[in-house]
């Protein structure tokens, strides 16, 4: 082979290597940057307006990176961030104007919550006490009519106020009680000791002051009663002799029982 061929020859073999050198250089630096990020560099993803963005860098403000990428933040508008190691979701809620009605008073607000239990949340509702046609779950969207009346539960709640609010009340040296009816009845007083002996009284309980005995067809065993000059009591009690409209209030002393004797009383049966 001539000294020119040879020198030919490894001409071409030296373009050849440094291609393939070229080659292998471009790969490794391609693939570098597609699988690394410098520390303090991370990929961030952004989801707003239907649109799906995905960026580097090495901001952290999320305001910042949004205004970055052409998303402007208006008022109202919230975003939500999910970070997994050096990536980064950006999710961008608009806010959009609803109407919310409550009691016959229509509201107009603007709102960026996903849902109408969250936009009502927002409003300041609690929602055990309202309800909706629409459903608490259901998604916000713009020009959306909330109508929200009060839930069963704050309902019979209201309505156990107003018929407190409306019971009769005496004063007490508890304060004001409200009661459910109010008796005039012959009282007689007796102590622990009367009758068997035992102090226990027909519901099991020991007799003492603050216990009365009564006609369980006029007031049932159990009911809280207030008697004015003996205070707030029980009716704990019966007795053979305790029918109807009577009474029998139990004393601490003998002489107390005897001072007390046989008088008309007024019984409240307290709520």
């Amino acid at each position: 082979m001539s000294l020119k061929k040879l020198l030919t020859f490894n001409h071409k073999e030296q373009k050849i290597v440094m291609c393939v050198v070229l080659a292998i250089m471009m790969m490794m630096t391609t693939g570098f940057t597609k699988t690394t990020l410098p520390d303090d560099w991370h990929q961030v993803t952004i989801v707003a307006d239907g649109k799906t963005i995905t960026t580097t860098t090495n901001h952290t403000n999320p305001a910042f990176i949004l205004g970055k990428n052409g998303v402007k933040l208006r008022a109202n508008d919230e975003y939500h961030l999910e970070k997994d190691g050096k990536n980064t979701k950006i999710t961008v809620y608009r806010a959009v104007p609803v109407t919310v009605t409550y009691n016959g008073q229509a509201k107009q607000i603007v709102t960026s919550k996903q849902t109408v239990g969250d936009a009502l949340i927002e409003l300041g509702y609690n929602l055990e006490d309202v309800e909706t046609p629409l459903g608490l779950d259901a998604k916000i969207q713009e020009n959306l009519d909330i109508v929200v009346s009060d839930s069963a539960k704050k309902r019979e709640a209201l309505q156990r106020m107003r018929e407190e609010q409306m019971r009769p009340k005496v004063q007490t040296e508890m304060g004001m009680m409200a009661y459910t009816a109010a008796y005039t009845m012959e009282a007689t007083a007796y102590l622990p000791t009367d009758g068997s002996g035992a102090g226990i009284t027909a519901t099991g309980i020991p007799a003492r002051r603050g216990v009365v005995a009564v006609d369980p067809g006029v007031i049932p065993l159990g009911s809280r009663v207030y008697i004015p000059g003996y205070g707030v009591a029980i009716a704990a009690d019966t007795g053979g002799a305790i029918r109807g409209q009577k009474v029998d209030l139990c004393m601490e002393t003998y002489g107390e029982c005897m001072n007390f004797g046989r008088r008309n009383i007024e019984v409240y049966v307290l709520a």
